[in-house]
């Protein structure tokens, strides 16, 4: 399980849809910044921006190719925060488990 910052960056980081449209796409592909930025309207700089805080999380890695920055996405830190929520919904399934035993009765 990731500390509890990394838990914050990785939540900070899906929190906004361009960058988990982002991650999505790259998981797929490795794709270059440059053809993600012309996937979005909004200008390179802030795509760049986007792909960092991705970066910061976990959720993607860059590498050179050449002239261009490639993305590539990071199964495993997405895999961890699918095991995070999957912890907090088996905690309300049994919150939820207990309130029908005890209306039951």
């Amino acid at each position: 399980m990731p500390t509890d910052d990394a838990t914050d960056r990785i939540f900070h980081a899906l929190a906004d849809r361009t960058r988990r449209d982002i991650v999505v796409r790259v998981l797929d592909d490795e794709l270059s910044v440059s053809e993600l930025a012309g996937r979005y309207t909004m200008s390179f700089a802030a795509v760049q921006k986007h792909v960092a805080v991705l970066q910061r999380a976990g959720l993607v890695t860059k590498s050179t190719r050449g002239r261009e920055r490639m993305v590539r996405g990071d199964i495993a830190t997405v895999r961890q925060a699918a095991a995070l929520l999957d912890r907090y919904e088996a905690l309300w399934r049994g919150r939820v488990d207990r309130m029908d035993d005890l209306l039951g009765e």
